[in-house]
């Protein structure tokens, strides 16, 4: 295998290798405050598009962690970068927080019921029985059918919640379509992420707790990956999937010093 090139720009992702349920990760901020010394080109993801950017660096600030707006890049700004890409100015019908419905409305989509363009499903605590219904019938009526992400279930202090990947899966059932899912694991997301910052994949790394998603989508960006064990994967079900990160370490703390 060929040698890497140095690390010139780091993704990482937020839930899991930042915070846990809402609490710093120790490291966390010496790491942010050393990529910002540093000047090196940075991104904090996550597949979450409930949020915008604004809103989690203020989530973020509040625990002591100093992330910049314009370092911050979600599903749903991958998304509405997307369908910006398909099919300019069109219409959409989203379900789905603040963090999808801005990010949709600053490409200048419109977002209607009527006869819109695509159904985009995003995260939200209050999925509705008639928008589900509503979005079911205008994708069977031709609708194209896009997902901010496949996360199946969310991270919450009580436990396990249902997610976008959960929800898109009852509107499969119910329309024989399957969605286009635009966050990790789907390289889009990430080169989109690059290209935002002026970074390649070649002098890139991502970090993040989650082999099937962070992990895997920075093989398929091309990128060097590190798994960090304060999240969702435990050392034991690493060898469990087909492809392995560049490396694993116990925490994002294990990382400063390579910034």
């Amino acid at each position: 295998m060929a040698e890497r090139k140095p690390i010139e720009s780091w993704l990482t992702d937020m839930d899991g290798v930042l915070m846990h349920e809402g609490i710093p990760v120790p490291g966390a901020d010496s790491f942010i405050k050393r990529l910002r010394e540093s000047g090196k080109p940075f991104l904090v993801l996550t597949n979450n598009s409930m949020y915008t950017p604004r809103d989690l660096h203020a989530r973020l600030a509040r625990i002591g962690l100093d992330v910049p707006v314009r370092n911050i890049w979600t599903s749903a700004l991958a998304t509405a970068q997307f369908l910006a890409d398909q099919r300019p100015n069109g219409t959409a019908y989203a379900i789905g927080e603040a963090g999808l419905t801005t990010a949709l409305h600053d490409i200048g989509y419109v977002l209607t019921d009527a006869d819109p363009d695509y159904v985009v499903l995003g995260e939200t605590r209050t999925y509705s029985f008639e928008a589900l219904t509503k979005a079911i019938r205008l994708i069977n009526n031709g609708a194209r059918f896009i997902a901010t992400n496949p996360d199946e279930t969310g991270p919450s202090a009580e436990g396990a919640l249902p997610a976008t990947g959960s929800v898109a899966a009852l509107i499969t059932k119910a329309t024989g379509r399957d969605p286009y899912f635009v966050g990790k694991p789907n390289p889009l997301m990430m080169r989109a992420g690059l290209d935002a910052i002026g970074a390649h994949s070649e002098t890139s790394a991502m970090i993040g707790d989650r082999m099937d998603t962070d992990v895997l989508a920075g093989l398929e960006a091309g990128m060097e990956t590190f798994l960090v064990l304060t999240g969702l994967t435990r050392p034991e079900e690493i060898d469990l999937h087909p492809f392995r990160p560049s490396r694993v370490v116990d925490s994002i703390a294990d990382l400063v010093e390579l910034v």
